[in-house]
This record gives C-alpha cells, sequence and structure tokens, in this order.
C-alpha cells in the first residue's frame, strides 16, 4: 500500500469531542470518523486492526473447538418476552416495528435467539456438548455514549454460548473459555487482569471480567498484592472487622436490642453539619467513627442500610441480599418522611416509618458511634450498634471495598486499587434461558432436563481502544505487531531524489515478496511530517531511506514503541525485518 493511496487523513489537533487517548488517536490518525453519537465508520486502518483482532479470537475459539455462526442483529419480541427481558432491559434496546406491527428489537445481547436455535436443534445428550460463537455488531442505546468505542451504541462483539447436560462440563466449557481469554489479549499485547464479577442483567451464578488496566478504565478493581487475588470492586468480599470471614445475613438485632437499661448515647445539636466530614470536623472524631444510614428503594420500596463513615455502599451487593432487581437511593422527600429528618440528618434509633434495616458487618465492631438523629441539625453519640439499634435489623457484607483492605482469600495480603477497561467476561448461566425457552435434552433413560448454559463474550472494538491506551505516547499510537494495520513503513526522506526514491521501492518490493505488511511513504511531503504520520498512525517498524544512509548502503530502522534505532545494510533490510517481527510476534505469544 503506498501512503498517496491509503485512505486516511490525519488530523494536527485533537478533536473536541475526544476526551481520552484512544478516541483522540483513532479520530486522529485516520483510522475512525463519527457519523452520530456513539456511532462510527471505521476506515480502512481502523478496520485492519479490528480485523486482526478478530483472527485471533477465531483463532483461540476454534483452538477451543467452538462452532462459529452468524445470528441475526434483528430480533422478534416474543424471544425477549419469554425470558422476561424484553420489559426489564430498559431504554437501552432499541426497538422497532415491522410493517405488520410485530415488535423486533436490535440485538443488544444474543441469549435468547441463540438458545431458541438450540431448543430446536438439540434433542438429546448425544448432541451435548455444543459451543457456538459470533462476531458481529451490538446495539445499545447508552443514555451517554462517549470514550469513542469504549461507550458507543453500535459495537463489534463477539459472543459464545456453551450448552451443556451438567455442571461438570459447564465447568469445563467455563474453563477452556478463560483460558482461551488470557490467551487472547495475551496476543494482542494486553496487560490484564482476570477478576471476579457480578453476571448483572444477564443473570446466572459465577462470572470473571478480564480487565485491561488503564487509567482511563471506567471500572475499578481491587487486587491481593500476595496472592493474586483480584475483583471488580462491585463483586469483591469485604471481610468482618474481627477477620472471621461470617459475612452471612444475620438476624442480630433480635436478641441484643434492648439489654442497655439506659440509653447510653446523647443527643448533641449539630447546626448545619450533614456531610460524614462536616460531622467529624465539627464533633472532632474521625469519619470512622460514624455510621451512615441512607434509605433505599428496593423495587419501590423503602430500606435503611447502614455502613461505616469511611465505607460506601454497595448496592450490588445489596441487591443481592435483598433479592430485588433495581436498588436506588431514595429521593429526599422519602428520606423525611422515613426519618423524620432531612437529607444528613438520618439514624437508625428513632426511624419515623417502620422500615426493613440492614446493617453492614464493619458498623457491629463499632462502639461509641455517631448517627444521625432523625431530627434536623441533630445527631446522636456514644451509640452501641449491639446495644442500641431497634430489633429486627439484619447484617451483611454491604460495602464496597477499598484500597488497604484485608485480603478476602488469603487473609494475608492488603487490597490494591486500578482502575480497568472491560474487555471480556465469562458467565455460568445455568438453567435461566433454557428453562424459559424450552431448551431440554433427553438423556440416556429417556427423561427430560434443561440443558446448562454458559456465556462468553469480548468487546471486540473496546479492545481496540483498550490497546490504544495502554500503547500510545505523545506522539501517537504504538500498536503491538500482533495487531498492527500494517507492520512497517517505508518511508524515503526525499521521495524527488532518485538514488532514495529507487532504494525505497526497491526495499518496499522485496518486503511485499517476502510476505511483509508493508506501507510505502511515497508522498511529497517533508520528512517531519511523513515522520509524525508514522508515528501517529504507530507502525510498529520504520525503515527510512535517507541521503546519509545512502551514502553508506544502509536504511535506518527504528522501532516505534522503543524509539530504538539500528542501520542495516540494504541488502539484510529484509531478513532484518523479518527477524524483528518474529521477535516481535514471541513477544506476545502465550
Amino acid at each position: 500500500m503506498r501512503m498517496s493511496q491509503l485512505f486516511a487523513t490525519t488530523l494536527r489537533e485533537v478533536p473536541a469531542e475526544a476526551e481520552i487517548a484512544s478516541h483522540q488517536l483513532l479520530l486522529r490518525a485516520g483510522m475512525m470518523r463519527k457519523a452520530a453519537g456513539g456511532i462510527y465508520v471505521f476506515l480502512p486502518l481502523g478496520l485492519r486492526v479490528l480485523h486482526k483482532i478478530e483472527t485471533i479470537v477465531r483463532e483461540e475459539m476454534d483452538r477451543t473447538g467452538a462452532q462459529e455462526l452468524l445470528l441475526p442483529i434483528v430480533q422478534p419480541a416474543e424471544l425477549w418476552q419469554q425470558t422476561g427481558r424484553w420489559d426489564v432491559y430498559g431504554e437501552e434496546m432499541f426497538r422497532l416495528q415491522d410493517r405488520h406491527g410485530r415488535s423486533f428489537c436490535l440485538g443488544p445481547t444474543h441469549e435468547e435467539i441463540i438458545t431458541w436455535l438450540v431448543a430446536n436443534e438439540v434433542q438429546s445428550y448425544r448432541q451435548l456438548p455444543v459451543v457456538l460463537y459470533q462476531i458481529q455488531n451490538k446495539y445499545r442505546d447508552e443514555i451517554r455514549p462517549r470514550f469513542g468505542p469504549l461507550r458507543s451504541r453500535e459495537f463489534i462483539m463477539k459472543d459464545a454460548y456453551s450448552f451443556d447436560r451438567d455442571a461438570a462440563g459447564l465447568d469445563e466449557n467455563y474453563r477452556k473459555m478463560y483460558e482461551a481469554y488470557a490467551r487472547i489479549f495475551t496476543r494482542c499485547g494486553l496487560s490484564f487482569r482476570p477478576v471476579e464479577a457480578d453476571s448483572g442483567a444477564i443473570g446466572g451464578k459465577g462470572s470473571h471480567e478480564f480487565m485491561a488496566l488503564a487509567d482511563a478504565g471506567e471500572a475499578a478493581i481491587v487486587y491481593c498484592d500476595a496472592c493474586g487475588y483480584a475483583a471488580n470492586v462491585e463483586q469483591a468480599e469485604c471481610l468482618p472487622p474481627e477477620g472471621d470471614g461470617e459475612a452471612e445475613a444475620q438476624d442480630a438485632g433480635q436478641a441484643r436490642a434492648g439489654e442497655a437499661s439506659e440509653p447510653g448515647w446523647r443527643r448533641v445539636e449539630t447546626p448545619g453539619q450533614h456531610t460524614v466530614e462536616e460531622v467529624a470536623r465539627f464533633l472532632h472524631v474521625q469519619p470512622r467513627n460514624l455510621i451512615k444510614t441512607m434509605i433505599y428503594l428496593a423495587d419501590g420500596q423503602p430500606v435503611a442500610v447502614l455502613v461505616r463513615g469511611d465505607h460506601d455502599v454497595n448496592e450490588i451487593k445489596l441487591g443481592h441480599v435483598l433479592d430485588v432487581r433495581h436498588v436506588f437511593l431514595a429521593d429526599a422527600e422519602t428520606t423525611e418522611r422515613v426519618t423524620g429528618a432531612p437529607v444528613g440528618f438520618a439514624g437508625p434509633i428513632g426511624l419515623a416509618q417502620p422500615v426493613p434495616m440492614w446493617v453492614d458487618q464493619a458498623v457491629m465492631a463499632m462502639k461509641e458511634a455517631v448517627t444521625g438523629g432523625n431530627a434536623k441539625d441533630t445527631h446522636l453519640v456514644g451509640v452501641d450498634p449491639t446495644v442500641h439499634f431497634p430489633a429486627g435489623y439484619k447484617v451483611a457484607d454491604l460495602r464496597l471495598a477499598q484500597p488497604g483492605d484485608l485480603c478476602p482469600r488469603c487473609r494475608r495480603g492488603r487490597l490494591q486499587a486500578a482502575r480497568g477497561i472491560e474487555v471480556g467476561q465469562v458467565f455460568k448461566l445455568g438453567t435461566k434461558y433454557s428453562e424459559a425457552l424450552g431448551a431440554m435434552y433427553l438423556d440416556e433413560n429417556g427423561r427430560s432436563h434443561p440443558i446448562i448454559m454458559g456465556c462468553y463474550g469480548i468487546g471486540v472494538s473496546r479492545t481496540m481502544a483498550a490497546i490504544i491506551e495502554q500503547c500510545h505516547d505523545e506522539h501517537g499510537i504504538a500498536w503491538p505487531m500482533t495487531v498492527a494495520p500494517y507492520q512497517v513503513i517505508v518511508v524515503p526522506v526525499n521521495a524527488a531524489e532518485a538514488p532514495q526514491w529507487e532504494a525505497a521501492t526497491q526495499v518496499y518490493g522485496q518486503l511485499q515478496a517476502a510476505g511483509v505488511e508493508v506501507v510505502l511513504d511515497d508522498r511529497s511531503e517533508r520528512p517531519g511530517v511523513k515522520f509524525k504520520d508514522a508515528d501517529l498512525m504507530g507502525f510498529p517498524l520504520r525503515v527510512t531511506i535517507g541521503p546519509r544512509g545512502l551514502k553508506e548502503g544502509k536504511a535506518e530502522l527504528r522501532w516505534r514503541a522503543s524509539g530504538q534505532e539500528e542501520a542495516v545494510p540494504l541488502d539484510q533490510v529484509v531478513s532484518r525485518v523479518q527477524q524483528a517481527i518474529a521477535d516481535e510476534l514471541q513477544r506476545y505469544t502465550p
């Protein structure tokens, strides 16, 4: 490919809409253009990168024995209604009707239709296990698309589904996919961590997210510096203060409430002190000495949730212990109705309206604590949760993990924090979809059972953006050799000079003949422009043909990522480039 023919216009200015490096560089390097909010055109260079990632994904999926198919983007509403997700999925789903008034959606995911397919094709245990996958566009009407391909409304995804007769089969396929994902992201040149995760709206029990570590990541993760445990903060288990690991919900308030003959706490005036920081400063205590009481709406019903002042409620955990679909922090009006006080003064003692009360386990180790007084400008000091809380409260692990927490696995190391971009996730779905859609099989004795499913997704376009977040500098992208749009660019310093042009075209032709993916910059631009474009687009190797090198019969090789340079005789350029490519590819071999 010659640069003069390449359909790629580079931009010198950073587009105002682009907030993070990957979004900026995909636009500036001529790899992508915005068609509408969250919808992009991938230009030839960007598409080549996507195809490279897809090839890696296909090779590793095929290696596991999975078979590729292609499911429709437009899906009938009836299938989603059978699983109950048509109404649950929400406004992110693009919905449409055909000319006959029948309802459809643009597939945000494909559990329903793949299960319908298998339900109609598989009848016997002899046909199991089977693993099917596709690489295809998905559609989600994000309320605020941002960060380019990281949160867009149309994106490319690989989704695979396993179908087994028992839990042991699911475990085996889950293991295969987990290992395949590790190989895929290693080959893509990513630094990543598999972390324990919540299954979310997709359902099922057991899930891992594959997080590409990046400051621009939207997800917060914690990991152990001793044993390697890692989890999304929404999923990470928190040990109780005594570290005994007992995090199960319990009716702790029933037996202990009312044991003290005197209240043991005192009421203090805290005029205008609403936040934890304000109250702690006003009373000369630490935030960890306060108990936050927050009113949540769980499927529309109010519930009081208590955590320590320096901790935050984990709404994912809360939803699980309450066994509800939707958990939201209540509005100010609801909070005042339940507590009898404005926001900022809620407490567990003397609520105006009796509601279920859930207490984080860390709160139960507190003594002489400060709580809201359920009256304006009032707090209670000297509260002992085991003595003063009203009867009937329940205790559970309800908080977000944070750096410095004791590791819940090895109980030796301390949790560290990082940010990550979710590039893949694996789920154990169980029978949620097979039971709803009638995907059954007959065993050896003719008895019918629901097929046990797993689901495994990779964001292909997200992976491309994640690679750039990890592999860039102030000059542009530095693609790993495995996914670069082209491996080498040949740059004559002055294409109008016959000796340089002849040497450059000769090297270019020899590299092409050797099977190297190569670009020749044949433009009549200044050398600085050519070098800047090469760095911006991120070609891993640059071969420069200049007047000084030609005097010695040499070309200059420059590695984009390291900046390392090497003078190579012209008759050895091809072999040296081939060796450099082989060495780079070896770096990313699992």
